[in-house]
């Protein structure tokens, strides 16, 4: 059997020292995350972090830095996770669009708010990203390359 990691984008997109979280249904109950969500085939990096967050938040989101990336798992038993998290503004909200499937709200809010409850984030990645960007960790998305569909000679 081969393994393989699920490959995930996550946004950070703060506004007034708050920054934008789903509430979303999970198989642990109602959990909070960044706008986030799998990678699908023949789609690049950057246009999954702007589809995600679109999708789960009506907003339109430009992808400016990479934060970090991170690769976890819950348990042995877990499936494993490739999480590249992205920082960057958004615009264009289109309230009237319905939000993902699973998605119940969205909310702005502040890191002490989000960590109110820390058994409500759907993983530690969540609090982690949100600490490293506070910490000023932004990286040129020049680091990302996309090499789809090229024939290599």
């Amino acid at each position: 059997m081969v393994w393989k990691p699920h490959v995930t984008v996550a946004a950070i997109i703060e506004r007034e020292q708050r920054f934008l979280l789903v509430e979303e249904e999970t198989t642990d109950g109602i959990r909070l995350n960044q706008p986030a969500g799998h990678l699908e085939e023949s789609e690049d990096l950057l246009a999954a972090a702007r589809r995600e967050v679109f999708e789960e938040t009506a907003w339109r989101f430009e992808p400016e830095h990479l934060v970090g990336i991170q690769l976890w798992r819950r348990n042995p038993d877990s499936p494993s996770f490739l999480r590249l998290c992205f920082s960057g503004s958004c615009h264009s909200h289109q309230p009237e669009r319905a939000l993902d499937n699973g998605i119940i709200a969205t909310h702005w809010l502040t890191r002490d708010e989000m960590l109110s409850d820390p058994q409500r984030l759907r993983s530690p990645l969540v609090a982690l990203c949100v600490d490293e960007y506070l910490k000023g960790a932004r990286y040129p998305l020049s680091l990302i390359q996309s090499l789809l569909d090229l024939n290599h000679v």
